[in-house]
């Protein structure tokens, strides 16, 4: 039976407000911060046959469904079944590092399956060699922590404990792995009921065919808009992380998309470099880059949901076994956000070459920054993921303190509540964003005074030596550092990827993130928007009078000077990439 236009609404409607009541419960029976908090979490419906129908905008998945079906064919399964695992390798990158547990129910009406629904979450410890499961330190995958293959968690509704059992058993944090554990289960339960509701409201068939039509709409526009900016043949772009923390890098990423005569679109990352040491590897899903895609493609399509039709729309991906992003097991995955993000700019990059600069400049990673250790008798984790500056685009500023798509800010407030630290200050990384007639997006600075007798500190910093790359003449964004007792006598700049320093109580982390690239010339920004980001304390006077020509004085436009400094003009490409082109063939 066809649904029909209308229907298709409605229903579309009601998948995304199960998401929204799934993500909401979630979120307010989590234990821990990162899923509290920080809202590291993601839900989706998918058909009957397991493709993510309505998905949030969370492009960093792959064929969630498939790893168990492997194991648990569908025909084998039954209402009350709830599935589980972590396992990167066995699940070929659906899930990419270990401390996300993906927790995954048939839906049924009678006996009659009808769809699935996933509940994801970030765990923050899960065992490894250090409280946060996340160490640059680690040189194999089993270092991250506890592996769960595809299990079986509940037999028509009946929980296997002993499972549970074990994987707390694997946290230096039981009780509060165990509230998430709950937590997230309650939210996939709760899913699964609104599922069921929708296909007793419109039928098994009605319900499969508007599934059926939501990815087939998503597919068709974005292969549309694809058509629309890649020409015939073949678009390439480099990009390149800093390091892997064992002192090796930069590891560079080298895409090529191709456009074939009749119209198929093929990604090769074959040429990227070999896979590292340490754990900065990406096994990346062949669905990523179309789901990636597919995000950017989708954002001025009011209707659309991003699911698997995006991946569709991209006929191969061609990777490398033992290279960055096909890491060969065990290889480390812990750090792989710092290559997924690098990726998702270099995506956009080959938007840009293809465009002529039409697509976005680069973004920053964002940073992680874990303090451990005890205090008042009790063993904690602090692990705060903080926002960065995200890049300029064609038509407006980049956005200032982006938590990604998965994260968002942790307040001070409830951060001093939770652990032994007081922040000092909070605020924007001043020059931070990429000059540009669109500036880039700035960091943010933040400092916390250590309040604990004792505590080690690890950070995750990338695009240091090759910060994000500005656009159509824009210039590249600010880097990030982690300092240790800025402006004393014992001052510490710490290594972008570090583990184990050891501080003591009433130490300073000063942590700075970096900025977005800028999109255009610089010249060609309105002076007054730069003076108003000067006031606003965005950029320095001495940066608006270097990088934008524009020239203050006592605090005042100084016009005559500034019409004179931009005449002179400097010439500039189409991308700006300090330290890049070092590293880069």
């Amino acid at each position: 039976m066809n649904c029909d236009a209308v229907t298709l609404e409605i229903i579309r409607g009601a998948a995304r407000a199960a998401q929204a009541e799934m993500e909401a419960l979630l979120e307010r029976t989590a234990m821990s911060a990162f899923i509290r908090e920080k809202k590291d979490f993601y839900t989706a419906l998918f058909d009957a046959e397991g493709a993510m129908a309505v998905g949030s905008d969370l492009p960093i998945f792959g064929d969630i469904v498939g790893p168990v079906a492997k194991q648990f064919p569908l025909e084998t399964m039954r209402p009350g079944d709830l599935y589980w695992y972590n396992d990167c390798y066995g699940s070929r990158g659906a899930v990419s590092h270990s401390n996300d547990q993906v927790f995954l129910a048939p839906v049924f009406l009678g006996d009659v399956r009808v769809g699935f629904v996933m509940g994801w979450a970030h765990f923050s410890d899960i065992g490894g060699l250090h409280p946060g499961s996340l160490s640059p330190h680690a040189s194999d995958h089993f270092q991250e922590g506890i592996i769960i293959p595809p299990v079986r968690l509940q037999r028509g509704g009946e929980t296997n404990e002993d499972l549970l059992r074990a994987f707390w058993r694997n946290s230096r944090f039981p009780g509060q792995s165990q509230g998430d554990t709950r937590a997230l289960m309650a939210a996939v339960r709760l899913g699964e009921r609104r599922v069921e509701e929708m296909a007793a409201r419109f039928g098994p068939a009605v319900l499969g065919d508007a599934f059926a039509q939501l990815l087939a709409r998503t597919e068709a526009v974005v292969r549309a808009k694809m058509r629309a900016a890649f020409p015939v043949g073949t678009t390439s772009f480099n990009d390149a992380i800093d390091s892997d923390g064992h002192g090796n890098g930069p590891f560079v990423l080298r895409l090529k998309l191709t456009r074939t005569a009749d119209d198929r679109f093929i990604l090769d990352a074959t040429a990227t470099d070999d896979q590292a040491p340490g754990p900065v590897n990406l096994l990346m899903h062949p669905d990523v880059p179309g789901m990636a895609l597919g995000l950017y493609f989708l954002q001025d399509e009011a209707g659309q949901v991003l699911n698997a039709g995006g991946p569709r729309a991209i006929d191969e991906v061609l990777l490398r076994e033992g290279s960055l992003l096909w890491p060969r097991a065990p290889a480390p995955l812990g750090l792989r956000g710092i290559t997924m993000m690098r990726l998702l700019a270099a995506l956009h990059g080959l938007v840009a070459v293809a465009r002529g600069g039409n697509a976005p400049a680069a973004h920053s990673a964002y940073v992680i920054l874990a303090l451990r250790g005890e205090h008042a008798g009790k063993r904690f984790l602090m692990t705060d993921g903080v926002g960065v500056g995200y890049g300029a685009r064609p038509f407006a500023d980049g956005t200032d303190a982006v938590y990604f798509v998965a994260q968002e800010n942790y307040p001070a407030e409830f951060l001093e509540l939770g652990y032994p630290v007081r922040i000092r200050a909070y605020g924007m990384h001043l020059n931070s964003g990429g000059a540009g007639q669109f500036r880039g997006g700035c960091g943010v600075v933040r400092e916390y005074e250590v309040l604990a007798e004792e505590a080690r500190l690890a950070v995750r910093i990338d695009s240091v030596v090759n910060p994000p790359w500005g656009v159509a003449g824009g210039m590249n964004g600010g880097s990030g550092r982690c300092v240790v007792n800025p402006g004393t006598a014992g001052e510490q700049v710490l290594p972008a990827l570090s583990d184990g320093t050891v501080l003591k109580r009433g130490d300073i982390v000063r942590l700075e993130t970096g900025g977005g690239g800028g999109w255009g010339h610089p010249y060609d920004r309105d002076a007054a928007l730069v003076l108003a980001d000067v006031q606003g304390g965005f950029i320095s006077a001495e940066a608006a009078a270097r990088d934008y020509g524009v020239v203050l004085a006592a605090g005042a436009l100084d016009v005559a000077t500034t019409e004179a400094q931009r005449a002179t003009r400097p010439r500039v490409g189409l991308f700006h990439r300090r330290g890049y082109a070092d590293h880069v063939a």
